[in-house]
């Protein structure tokens, strides 16, 4: 049986065209491993497939999820371990991609038994990082979890909020939980590999990658998910571009000052990205180029050696 394949990196290096390329060849079904690509309303702006990407080879959990939801990392992980059974089974090979590294954590070093936050944990969290920003979500997360708090490299505001909102749900540190993990993909089932291109020319693929998705509609998409007015501090509403644009659409800032900010949290992304794949799997095997023809081949080498 042919081995999973798990492509990750950040966003805007070609994940997709590399996945279908991947799937092609080894008859291979796609799953989608981005958080925010899960949710319906926001094809443009999250940069899911499109149509013609999607009709090449099968592809599972694209806008599957209404916007009102929160989707864990567990019940993300129980779908993509069930679709994988499935393609399996019709003798076919798994290709999950995406750019979040804690749904490839789960996969392969383990899902730790957190129980579900509940409002007054998230609120608690919320009402920290508004009154004292990102240093006091660092600091809380220190007295909490020093362990875990010591594991975080740079601005990782999701991990802070993560830590903060464990300890103050439980009375754990969050580091406890992880020590009680397993992976859930078998030793041997699957291969990983990292897309980590040069920051700067990643960078100015981002900045072209966002003109090119307003061109397309993305700010009408944007609008019409505000008409739906929910609350802000669901997972989609952070989407990438998306805050920007709504404080545009609010009155709140010029049109070309929510675009360079929406570049900008696009480019900070990705650099927390490269951070986290270059620190949780130094051992995956890269592909470095964003030319499309160069990492192909660099696809088809590792490919190759998979099949050996």
């Amino acid at each position: 049986m042919s081995p999973a394949w798990l492509i990750a990196g950040p966003t805007a290096a070609g994940k997709t065209a590399l996945a279908i390329a991947a799937a092609q060849r080894l008859q291979g079904e796609i799953i989608n491993a981005d958080s925010m690509q899960i949710y319906a309303g926001l094809h443009l702006i999250t940069a899911r497939p499109s149509a013609e990407e999607a009709a090449q080879v099968p592809h599972h959990l694209f806008g599957v999820a209404d916007p009102a939801e929160r989707w864990s990392v567990g019940r993300w992980s129980e779908a993509a371990l069930a679709l994988m059974a499935d393609i399996r089974a019709r003798g076919r090979t798994p290709i999950l991609v995406g750019g979040t590294g804690l749904y490839f954590n789960a996969l392969t070093v383990g899902l730790a038994a957190v129980p579900e936050i509940g409002p007054e944990a998230r609120q608690r969290t919320a009402d920290l990082e508004a009154q004292g920003g990102l240093d006091a979500l660092r600091d809380k997360a220190q007295a909490l979890d020093p362990i875990a708090a010591a594991r975080i490299q740079g601005a990782d505001r999701q991990r802070l909020i993560r830590i903060v909102e464990v300890g103050l749900e439980t009375g754990r540190p969050l580091s406890e939980f992880q020590t009680q993990t397993r992976p859930l993909l078998p030793e041997g089932s699957w291969r990983g590999l990292v897309i980590e291109p040069d920051r700067d020319a990643l960078y100015a693929r981002i900045d072209q990658r966002f003109d090119r998705m307003l061109d397309a509609g993305a700010l009408n998409e944007v609008r019409a998910f505000a008409d739906r007015d929910l609350d802000p501090d669901l997972p989609a509403m952070k989407a990438l571009g998306v805050p920007p644009l709504m404080a545009y659409l609010r009155g709140e800032t010029g049109f070309d000052a929510a675009v360079e900010l929406a570049k900008r949290d696009s480019r900070r992304y990705a650099k927390r990205q490269l951070t986290w794949f270059r620190n949780q799997t130094a051992s995956w095997p890269r592909i470095t180029s964003l030319e499309p023809e160069a990492a192909q081949r660099a696809l088809e080498i590792l490919l190759d050696d998979g099949e050996t």
